[in-house]
Order: C-alpha cells, then structure tokens, then sequence
C-alpha cells in the first residue's frame, strides 16, 4: 500500500530520500494499525504501554498496543546511574517487590564530597531537604529493570518489538497529525541504494502515537518543530553522562553506598559532579556528569572522567576491580521551564523526550513512569469515548497537576543558579532556593531563573583558551576512548546510510576548526569524530572525518555542536551499543 505521507519532516524528496534510507514519501509497505503505538522501550514507553492494558483488562476492553524499541534488545540502550525512586514502579505495581522487579539493594549510606585535586572534605552533614535524601532508594541497573517492565507488558498482552528502530513520522496531511510511524527499514547501502537484504519497513498506524525515545530523540525533534511545542519553554539544557561498571575485590564492596561529588577535576565555571553506588554482585557503578553548557572548547568530558577516578577518594573503590562496562549519554537538565507542550495532534511526549529529570537529585526514570501513567490513562480514556488522533489535552492537565511538575519546580532554579553563578555559589544558592522552596510551596525570593542560551551557544571561541594537556591514561584506573567503546559492544551496520549527517560539510573545517578548535573530536565520548590532517607535521590539508561505527548514541554532537550542523538520525535497528547492566 502507498502511502500519500511526508515522512520525518523532509522539506523536499531528496532529503526526505536521504532521511528515509532511499524510500521517498511513495514507498510501498505494510501498515499495521494499533489502538496505541509507541516508540522507546524505556520507563516512560514501557509504563505507558503496561497502564494502557491494565486499563483494558480492568474494564473488560480490548486495546491493542505496539512498543518499538531500536536497541538489539529492550534495556540494550539504557544507561544510568542509577540510583532508583520506586514511588513511578509503585504506581504501577504495588506489589513489584513480590513481583521480582531486579531491585535488590537498598541505599544505606550517603555520602556527598566536594574534591580538591588531592583531598575531600565530607559536605552529607550540611542540611538539605528531605528529598534529597536517598532513603528508601535502591540502587541498580535501569537496563535490567527496563527488561523486566518488558516482560510485564509482554505478559499483558503488549507487542515488543526491539530492533525496529522508528526512522520515520507518518503525518496526515495537511492537518499535520501523527497518524503513526516507519519502523524497520533495513537494507539501505551508504549510497542510498537497495541492497539484496532491502526490507522498506513497516507503517505502524495509532490512534494516538506516543514518543518516547528519551533524550534529544530525532522524532521528538521534528515534532517539537512541527507543531511549535518549545515555543512558550525555555531552551532545554542539557550534560552528558558517561559510566563504567566495574567489578571489585569482595573486601572493597560496600552495597548500599551512594556517594556524590562536586568539584575537582571541573573548574568553577563547569558545571557538573559525579556519582559512584555500590550494588549487586560486587559491582560498583561510576560515573561523571558534565553540563553541557561549558565554555572552553577544548574541554573532553571523556577525559575529565578519566582523570577523576585517579582522584584517592575514588580509587580507593576501584583499585583491584575490573572495568567490564562502559557507555554514556546525554541527559536532559533544563526541568520545569524547559518541559515543552506535551501533547499534538495524533500523540504526547513522554519521558525523556519531554525531560522530566530532577537535577539536583540526578533521578528521572521515576517521573518517566509516571508520565507514561498519565498518558495512558488520557489516551485509554479517549479512546474508551470514541475519540482518535485528536490532542490529549488531559494529559497536559494531569501532568500541570501531578506530582512530576510538583517536584520539578522546588529544584527549578537550581541549574540556572549554577550557571550563572558557577559551581561553589551557584551550589550555595541553589540549595538555599530548595530550602525556601520546599517551606513555602514552591515560592522562591528569585521567582524563576530563566536559562537563555542553549548549550551549543555557551560554547567559547578557541582564541580566549588554551588547550587542555590530559594525562595519558594507566590502563588500570583510566582508558582510552576506543577500548571503552569496545567494552560498550557497539556495533553498526557498516554499508548503511550514515545517520550523523552534516547540514553543510563544509562547516567542520571551515567554521568550527578555526572558531572553536572543532570540539566535536573532544565532547564525544566515543571517537566518532576527528580532524586528520594531510600533512600531520605542518598540520595542513585537514578534513574532518565521521567515525559512525563508534556512535554509542550519546546524542551530544548533536546538542553541542555550536555550529548547529550535526543532526543525529535514526540508524538501523539493533545497532549502536548494548550495555549489559548498566
């Protein structure tokens, strides 16, 4: 069957060819239709789809619900710390503990320290609100709760289908409604061209499609631009997270740590911090957050994470383990003012796509479950009233009302305080804030910070800094970017279309080089991009090469780049990492 649609947001046929793997907008495939459709299995996705049948089953109604996921593996592109509030799970089931959701360590101590470049001084005794406290947290791996929602949604009666990454939007024009979307395109080569494996993919058609891709995700994108939903938020904020697991000696294992940090090895003027959780079977997860707002561009948020863990205060932990995982990610950071309009015609946001993370505690997966719950009880309700592709606009009530928008706007100011007065006073002024906020109701004497400008703004012209000289890593304690991509098990099809494009391939070498030293070869954490020069000695003829095999499908080149020219897109399905536990 034909479909007469614009897909993914093209502004002509060529870029909708390029976008959409050589199909066009006239492409020939099967349509599925479903009551739901929704893309990402995450918390958000996964909560959304588990809800809607709940619904179903306890009214006697049939609905018929569609997951997408494009990792090999549902959980396969979940990364987080993570530290875990159970209040979204136990919305949904009261009884996961008797379930056997992978939650096995509670939090029993927290410590908080600010580092120098040789000690620490203990800030956990400093008062704070009671939310900020871990208790009743459990530390754990997000990618193995995410497989288990997974199965809860399967034993449900949900269809999961991972390895089906959604490349495309289906719009019905001209109202411009999301009427579903393309998954599954396989078998496109790099010049756009169908290959003996080609499979055009599959139109999966919803009465209402929900987008839950988590984090800068490229349907959330066109969207957004498509129906205006940014235009009354501030510009979304965003840092970039990077994480090993480690394995260490029994006698250093301590489940139930969570420990923070602020400082060292970020100078005042960088925000971000780090976290280090033992759980599990003598595992401890590590890991390091940099505001993707920094100035100098010849920072490496890689290799700050490296010099960190040789500080005494986090060796200590790591010393004699084992590294068995790596993989980082962007996360959103902007909170209240930045979460834009949550529902369009034919669908919502949910999740990260519409950025629900509370900074200061570094928890978002519990606001994802929740707004997956509220979306789902929205779209059941509609569709239980005969309504379809209409805009959920219950869903932005609810949420307006809820306790996600509750908590998010007690810790609004934090991150715009932080950077506008940098790490120490913005640290000082920020917990302030939430501690005016959360005695008188969300008051605060500074009303609501406004962020400005966007990350890829904030960047600072190479001319006004000096490049960063990183010590060469160890082996032991610190690692080179590729042999961390390599224990990130991230692999892509090598003859597809690349999905890091550049709006103009000029810009690299002719813009950003000599502006900003090109930071696109130092914010990725995986090596994807470098600049190679012809005449290394001289450092003459450069041309700026896209490593896309390396993409861990962290998102930040396409935040960061302060040319704006990087857009990710949507590879094949199944590729890209696959974090075991992480």
């Amino acid at each position: 069957m034909a479909e007469d649609i614009v897909e993914g947001g093209a502004k002509n046929k060529a870029e909708e060819a390029a976008i959409g793997g050589g199909l066009g907008a006239d492409a020939e495939r099967e349509v599925m239709e479903y009551d739901v459709v929704i893309v990402g299995a995450g918390p958000a996705g996964l909560a959304s789809a588990i809800r809607l049948k709940q619904r179903a089953e306890k009214e006697g109604r049939e609905l018929s619900v569609a997951v997408l996921e494009k990792g090999s593996e549902v959980g396969a592109h979940i990364l987080s710390g993570a530290v875990i509030d159970p209040s979204g799970l136990s919305q949904l089931f009261p009884d996961w503990k008797e379930r056997g959701a992978p939650l096995d360590t509670p939090v029993t101590k927290d410590r908080f320290l600010v580092l120098g470049p040789q000690g620490d001084i203990d800030i956990t005794w400093l008062p704070q609100p009671k939310y900020m406290k871990n208790h009743g947290c459990y530390i754990g791996s997000l990618a193995n709760l995410t497989r288990w929602l997974a199965e809860q949604a399967e034993a449900l009666g949900v269809e999961v289908y991972p390895g089906m990454a959604a490349s495309h939007v289906v719009w019905d024009e001209p109202s411009g409604r999301v009427k579903g979307v393309v998954a599954g395109v396989f078998g496109i080569d790099r010049e756009g061209k169908k290959t003996d494996d080609y499979q055009p993919g599959i139109a999966l058609h919803g009465k209402y499609v929900f987008i839950g891709e988590g984090v800068r995700g490229s349907l959330a994108k066109t969207i957004m631009a498509r129906h205006n939903l940014c235009d009354e938020a501030e510009p979304q904020k965003f840092g970039i997270g990077l994480k090993e697991l480690w394995q260490v000696p029994a006698e250093k294992h301590q489940p139930g740590l969570a420990q923070h940090t602020l400082g060292w090895p970020l100078d005042d003027k960088t925000g971000g911090g780090s976290f280090l959780y033992h759980f599990g079977d003598r595992y401890v997860a590590v890991g390091f957050v940099v505001h993707l707002n920094y100035k100098n561009p010849f920072l490496s948020p890689f290799d700050e994470f490296q010099r960190f863990k040789t500080h005494p205060a986090i060796a200590e932990h790591l010393e004699g383990g084992e590294r068995i995982s790596y993989g980082a990610r962007a996360i959103t950071e902007g909170g209240y003012q930045s979460v834009p309009k949550l529902a369009f015609p034919g669908g919502v946001l949910v999740g990260c796509s519409a950025g629900f993370v509370n900074v200061p505690r570094i928890k978002g997966s519990h606001n994802a479950v929740r707004s997956g719950i509220l979306a789902a009880d929205a779209a059941f309700d509609a569709i239980a009233a005969g309504r379809s592709g209409d805009e959920l606009v219950e869903y932005q009530t609810a949420y307006e009302a809820s306790d996600i928008a509750k908590e998010l706007r007690l810790v609004r100011n934090v991150k715009p305080l932080l950077s506008k007065y940098g790490a120490t006073l913005g640290t000082l002024l920020g917990g302030i804030d939430m501690q005016i906020t959360s005695l008188f109701g969300g008051w605060s004497p500074w009303g609501t910070v406004r962020h400005g400008k966007t990350d890829a703004e904030s960047t600072g012209k190479a001319r006004d800094y000096k490049p960063i000289k990183y010590p060469k890593p160890d082996g032991k304690l610190s690692f080179d970017k590729l042999s961390s991509v390599f224990i990130s098990n991230t692999n892509h099809a090598e003859e597809q279309p690349a999905h890091l494009r550049l709006k103009d391939p000029s810009i690299p070498i002719r813009v950003n080089l000599p502006e900003y030293g090109e930071p696109a070869r130092l914010y990725c954490p995986a090596g994807v991009y470098e600049v190679v020069y012809g005449d290394e000695v001289n450092r003459t003829d450069p041309r700026f090469v896209i490593n896309a095999q390396n993409c861990v499908h962290c998102k930040t080149c396409d935040i960061k780049d302060p040319s704006q020219n990087i857009v990710w897109t949507t590879p094949e399905g199944g590729g890209g990492p696959n974090y075991p536990n992480m």
